[in-house]
This record gives C-alpha cells, structure tokens and sequence, in this order.
C-alpha cells in the first residue's frame, strides 16, 4: 500500500513539473521534419542513440548566430543577459516567443534589462521554431551543452521554406 501510494505522489510531482512551462515535450506529431507535441508547441525529438531532429540541430546554430553573443553559450547566461535554459523552465511557447518578437523591457531602481525586438530580423524570424525548439531541449535537460553530433536528414521542402521566408 506504501508503494502504492509513494507511486501516486511520484507521479503527481511529475506531472506538476511538466505542467511548469511548455508542458510536456514529447513528440505527438511531426510535419515535414518539425515534431509538435500535444498542445500543438513545436518540440524536439532526440533518440536514444542522441539523433536530434533537423529543427534542434538549426535552432543550435542558428542559437550561436544569433543568441549567443546575449544569452552566452549554451544559453546559460552572462553578465549582460539571463541564462535562457532557467528561464524556459517556467514560460509557455508563445511567452518566449512573443519576447523574441516583441522583445522586453524590465527597468528598477537597481537595473535596466532590455531585450530587443527581433520580429523584423529574418536572421531571427524565420529560424523561430528551430531556436525555441533548440532552447527547449537545453531547458529540459534533453539536449547537452555540446554541438549534437548527428542529426536527422534535412527534411525535403526546408531550403524552399527557408527561401519563402527570405523571400
């Protein structure tokens, strides 16, 4: 009966944990080589042998074009901007998505965070799931510090997405 018991609690831990955030990451559907979980939030789909999806992979470099000179390496942080790995634990898809967009503001007596709009920076916008899906993983614990050492093959329309998007 203990065991029972001490296996319902572990479980609503669990399930409050995954609630924090974006919810659960596991992969409910893909569509052209993105994978979205059950809400519809666009995700990561690492295999056990660590194969990352083609959005991860992207969202890494496209992190290091883009992110990294703010939010530092492996979106841990710096001196100038937060660590975006803490963060995401406690955002939805569309809050930290709306910041990338819209950016951020947050001024005190003791200091000033500002965090610019990328909504019209292409470099940004059009590699937007690839980035959050990459910081999710981070965020999770799913995906290690290091460059993913293999990934999915790149899906067949995604030059011509990225090409529309580039216009």
């Amino acid at each position: 009966m203990k065991r029972l018991l001490f296996a319902v609690c572990l479980s609503a831990v669990a399930a409050s944990a995954l609630a924090a955030g974006a919810g659960d990451p596991k992969p409910a559907k893909s569509t052209d080589g993105e994978y979205f979980d059950a809400n519809g939030n666009p995700t990561y789909n690492i295999g056990a042998d660590g194969t990352v999806d083609w959005y991860t992979f992207i969202g890494y470099r496209m992190y290091g074009a883009n992110c990294l000179q703010c939010h530092g390496p492996d979106a841990l942080g710096s001196s100038y901007a937060p660590s975006l790995v803490n963060s995401l634990k406690n955002l939805s898809t569309q809050d930290v998505q709306g910041t990338i967009i819209n950016g951020k503001r947050d001024v005190t007596a003791s200091q000033e965070l500002v965090m610019p709009s990328f909504g019209e920076n292409k470099n940004v916008m059009c590699y937007l799931d690839p980035i959050y899906v990459y910081l999710r993983a981070r965020s999770d614990g799913a995906l290690g510090r290091e460059r993913p050492t293999k990934h999915e093959p790149r899906p067949d329309d995604w030059q011509k997405t990225v090409d529309g998007c580039f216009g």
